[in-house]
């Protein structure tokens, strides 16, 4: 694990990416809800890895929402419920 400013460190030297303080403290301590490209691929310069070792990715499916069923009428002899057309 690195510190904000080897890290800081890496980017600039390896992969000629500047990021602020903020921006690299951001990135070790909290799960980003993005990255930009150019960011991923400076770390993945600077770390020597790829993309895969930075991050997982959960491909479990998902089961669909059960609907629930459609409403019937109550009786045959009731109308549907239709508007007129346009007169």
């Amino acid at each position: 694990m690195w510190t904000g400013a080897e890290l800081r460190r890496l980017l600039a030297d390896r992969a000629g990416l500047g990021l602020s303080k903020p921006s690299v403290s951001a990135l070790l301590t909290k799960q980003p809800k993005q990255v930009k490209l150019e960011t991923l691929a400076a770390l993945c310069t600077a770390l020597q890895c790829t993309p895969n070792d930075l991050f997982e990715v959960d491909t479990t499916p998902i089961e669909p929402a059960v609907r629930p069923a459609a409403k019937r009428r109550s009786s045959p002899a009731e109308p549907a419920k239709r508007s007129l057309p346009p007169a």
